[in-house]
C-alpha cells in the first residue's frame, strides 16, 4: 500500500518502511509522528483520493535524524552600481522512516510523541508569528522616518551647480552608462571640465552620496581630462 502525504508545503508518495527527508518536525530522534495530511492512497490500480484531504487516514512515522540540508547561496550583483549581496540559507530537514499507513480511524501499533507533526506545525507558525510581531511594529515605526527621509532627499538640493552652456555627452567617458549619466547630471555635473577639476574631497562627497566608487571617480576624471582637451 502506499499513500500521498503533505508536510511542510511538499507532497510525497510514501510506503511502509521508506525512508525521507522532509522540513524540520518538533520531535526527538525516536519518536513516533503522525501526518494527518493523506491526500490519497492505494494499492495496485485501487486509489482513493480525498477532498483535499482523505478522513480517518494517517501515516504514522519515526523519527530518525535531526540535521540540515545543503548551503545554497543566493548571489545579486548590479552592475555599474558598486552593489553586492550574498545571502546563504541551510534548510532544516528531518529524516523519517514510515512506520504504519492506517485508514478509517485506526490507531497506529507504537505510541506516538506527545505532539504530532499537525501540532508542531501550528506551533511552528505561532512561534514565526510570535517573533514578526516585533519587526513589524519596529518596520511600522520606522516607516514614517523613512518617508521623512525621502521627502527632505527629494527636496535636497544638487551636489554640484551645473554650469552654464551645453552639456557633453557624458557616456562617452568609458565606464559612465546612460543610466549613471543621468543621475550625475541630476546631481548637477554634466560637462568634461567639470568632472576633471573635482578635488578628492569633491571625489569623497560623491561616494557618500551616489552609488559610485571612489575609484570609479577617479578613473572617470583622468578620462575627462584628456577629454577636455578636444
Amino acid at each position: 500500500m502506499f499513500a500521498v502525504i503533505k508536510t511542510g508545503g511538499k507532497q510525497y508518495r510514501v510506503a511502509a518502511n521508506d525512508l525521507l527527508k522532509i522540513e524540520k518536525l518538533e520531535a526527538n530522534v525516536g519518536d513516533i509522528v503522525e501526518i494527518g495530511n493523506v491526500l490519497a492512497h492505494g494499492e495496485g490500480e485501487n486509489v482513493t483520493f480525498g477532498a483535499p484531504f482523505v478522513d480517518g487516514a494517517i501515516v504514522t512515522a519515526e523519527v530518525v535524524e535531526q540535521g540540515k540540508n545543503r548551503t545554497v547561496i543566493a548571489f545579486k550583483k548590479r552592475r555599474r552600481q558598486n552593489s553586492r549581496r550574498k545571502i546563504g540559507h541551510r534548510q532544516l530537514l528531518t529524516t523519517v522512516r514510515i512506520a504504519e499507513i492506517l485508514l478509517g480511524g485506526a490507531k497506529p501499533a507504537k505510541k506516538t510523541a506527545a505532539k504530532t507533526e499537525a501540532k508542531a506545525e501550528v506551533a511552528a507558525k505561532t512561534e514565526a508569528k510570535a517573533e514578526a510581531a516585533p519587526k513589524a511594529a519596529a518596520k511600522a515605526e520606522a516607516a514614517p522616518k523613512k518617508e521623512g527621509k525621502a521627502e527632505a532627499s527629494e527636496a535636497a538640493a544638487p551636489l554640484f551647480k551645473a554650469p552654464k552652456g551645453e552639456p557633453d555627452d557624458l557616456t562617452v567617458i568609458k565606464g559612465i552608462g546612460p543610466v549613471a549619466a543621468g543621475q550625475l547630471n541630476e546631481q548637477g555635473i554634466t560637462t568634461f571640465a567639470q568632472i576633471a577639476k573635482l578635488s578628492d574631497k569633491d571625489v569623497a562627497k560623491i561616494d557618500e552620496h551616489m552609488p559610485f566608487s571612489a575609484d570609479q571617480i577617479k578613473d572617470w576624471r583622468e578620462q575627462a581630462k584628456e577629454l577636455a582637451k578636444k
